[in-house]
């Protein structure tokens, strides 16, 4: 690991305005990615700026039809919370399906957004639920958010401040797990709104989490776990690796999509 400052804001300001001094600096919210990286050199910001004592950023409320979930919410939280469980159920399930027990009191839904794992689970959940990420600056759409591997449409200095979960009819999230990381090899998120509103979000399978169109359609007419069955996803751009082939990949989208609509049915 390199050498690095390290500064703890009292407030959201004084945290943006170090991110404006600090061009190499890198916000640090729950560390349990960005730790690890610099752990291994392949991250050196040269100051951190620790978030964990910002407590406008650590609200979880429940408003008529909204879940909102602040960046430096954990992980443990959200699952535990008895609002969430009722007003979005399938939240609540996929928060308590990330990492260990030590990762679920750690991390954090924003360090995981901004992060972007490719196997993260919140990413699904975003795009599933059609959520706002909301920014020091703006409000950032699901489907604008996710770019690439790693990228997202934060700019340098934007901090996520709290995340805006529309609430479905039903929901629910299904992934097919790494045994030891318990990243997603894939996971499939799926949400029906009622009057044939209904998103499918994916992560595991390619460089970032992403939305199944064709699924959604079959599933608008007819939200059946049989309208996804024989939807084929192509294996082009999907991740390969020695946990998975594309091949395997393009597969497991079509089962998890299955299971998730058969769960929300139940």
């Amino acid at each position: 690991m390199h050498a690095f400052e390290y500064h703890r804001p009292a407030s959201l300001k004084d945290a943006l305005a170090l991110g404006a001094q600090k061009s190499e600096g890198k916000f640090l919210a729950g560390g349990q990615s960005l730790v690890q990286a610099m752990k291994l050199r392949l991250s050196a910001p040269s100051d951190l700026i620790d978030l964990g004592g910002l407590q406008e950023l650590k609200a979880l409320k429940v408003e008529g039809s909204k879940v909102t979930v602040g960046a430096m919410v954990r992980h443990a939280e959200v699952t535990g919370s008895k609002e969430v469980q009722k007003a979005i159920p399938a939240l609540a399930e996929l928060a308590g399906m990330i990492g260990d027990r030590q990762v679920r009191h750690m991390g954090t839904i924003g360090g995981s957004l901004a992060n972007s794992d490719p196997a993260a689970d919140y990413p699904a959940a975003v795009l599933g639920l059609g959520a706002t990420i909301v920014t020091s600056k703006r409000r950032i759409d699901a489907d604008g958010f996710f770019k690439g591997l790693y990228e997202t449409a934060l700019e340098p200095g934007e901090l996520i401040t709290s995340v805006e979960f529309p609430v479905p009819k039903r929901a629910a999230y299904m992934k097919f797990k790494n045994p030891a990381s318990r990243f997603a090899i894939v996971g499939v998120f799926v949400a029906d709104f009622g009057g044939g509103n209904v998103r499918v979000g994916v992560t595991g399978a390619g460089p970032c989490a992403f939305r199944q169109k064709d699924m959604e359609k079959a599933l608008a007419a007819k939200f059946a776990p049989e309208s996804v069955a024989n939807v084929k996803v192509s294996p082009e751009g999907l991740n390969s690796d020695l946990h998975a082939s594309a091949e395997y990949r393009a597969h497991l989208v079509t089962v998890m999509a299955k299971r998730a609509v058969e769960a929300a049915l139940k």
